[in-house]
């Protein structure tokens, strides 16, 4: 009896309710029907306003509910704002490896020198001496405030008339570098023209007619045709000339510059996987050989592809010629090494 009376009692408080949900329903349908639409779109716009509004007002509380979130949130703050965090101990200071867009500043802590200040920031002691007028290794003290530059080289300011190759020529830099540095901005995409008075960075820049505190040029060895049947996972320099570009995290490999038509070497022994410009993509004609043993090696821009895919090729066959093709600048040979995905500084395998 008890939960017949129960079941009754639930269904006509229902039925009441939908009763007046399907008339106040039907009255409105009636209106917007009889406007012709007339109130379709504010109500639509209405109802959007409030389900932003309430996600607004929610995110907040919806987000500190779940462990470690709002660790989360304030480190996207950080990368946003490019802020670096200095931590401090007993034995050592440490600056986190963040993307940095931009110049930023440093206070001068007891202990620090020119040296330890570059190797804590990644950039070389000429870049921490010209941004700010030091005139020795000697000339900071605790407590002044530095100016540190986001990569090794130097900042110039566009003057009218100044393309990136003249501003590359007086910086002994490459034109390459400063195009591929993701946070300086051209006026035209396709040509790379500069606005007057904007800050340009020149990555590996050096100010002319000045002795080096810290040298950092680097020369390719020429690769001899080794004959290697089987990978080793020891690579060889695939062309020589000067080094212009180094990796970094903008930049994902090493570009060489030599003349137009420079034969290119297969680091290793391998399998082409890929051979010629398939898509859009800034390398341009390209070579991507398939090691076997987890690595594969890229060369870009090259003006002229020897080989084709699925061709195999030994340690030091000609795989291309050097060139200037896709988004490129001037001749050289953009070269990577990766290995399961992961791009590796070549650096540090070239023998």
């Amino acid at each position: 009896m008890f939960l017949s009376a129960w079941r009754k009692y639930l269904f006509t408080k229902l039925y009441g309710w939908f009763s007046k949900f399907e008339t106040v329903k039907d009255g409105v349908t009636h209106v917007l029907y009889r406007q012709r639409g007339r109130f379709a779109r504010p109500f639509v716009h209405s109802a959007m306003a409030g389900l932003m509004a309430m996600a607004v007002t929610l995110a907040p509380v919806l987000a500190s509910s779940f462990p470690g979130a709002q660790g989360d949130l304030d480190e996207e703050v950080m990368t946003a704002s490019q802020v670096l965090e200095i931590e401090t101990d007993e034995t050592s200071t440490q600056v986190s490896d963040k993307v940095r867009d931009k110049v930023m500043e440093y206070t001068v802590q007891s202990g620090d020198t020119v040296s330890v200040i570059a190797e804590k920031f990644g950039i070389s002691k000429d870049t921490i001496r010209w941004e700010n007028n030091l005139a020795s290794v000697n000339s900071i003290k605790p407590g002044q405030v530095l100016r540190i530059m986001p990569v090794t080289g130097v900042r110039h300011k566009v003057a009218r008339g100044e393309t990136i190759y003249s501003i590359a020529k007086k910086y002994n830099a490459n034109p390459q570098a400063i195009v591929d540095f993701p946070f300086n901005t051209f006026s035209d995409n396709e040509t790379f023209a500069l606005a007057v008075g904007q800050d340009l960075i020149v990555p590996d820049g050096e100010k002319p007619n000045e002795v080096l505190w810290s040298p950092t040029r680097y020369v390719a060895a020429t690769t001899p045709n080794a004959g290697v049947v089987s990978a080793t996972g020891s690579f060889a320099w695939p062309i020589g000339g000067r080094i212009t570009q180094r990796y970094a995290w903008y930049h994902r490999g090493v570009d060489i510059a030599t003349s137009t038509g420079t034969p290119v070497l297969a680091a290793d022994s391998g399998t082409v996987v890929t051979a010629g410009w398939p898509d859009n993509s800034g390398y341009g004609n390209r070579v991507v050989i398939d090691h076997g043993n987890g690595y594969r090696t890229l060369y870009g821009h090259l003006s002229k592809v020897n080989v084709a895919v699925g061709q195999t090729v030994k340690r030091g066959n000609v795989v291309g010629l050097e060139g200037s093709t896709g988004r490129s600048t001037g001749p050289h040979l953009h070269f990577e090494i990766r290995r399961g995905g992961t791009l590796l500084n070549p650096l540090e395998f070239l023998k």
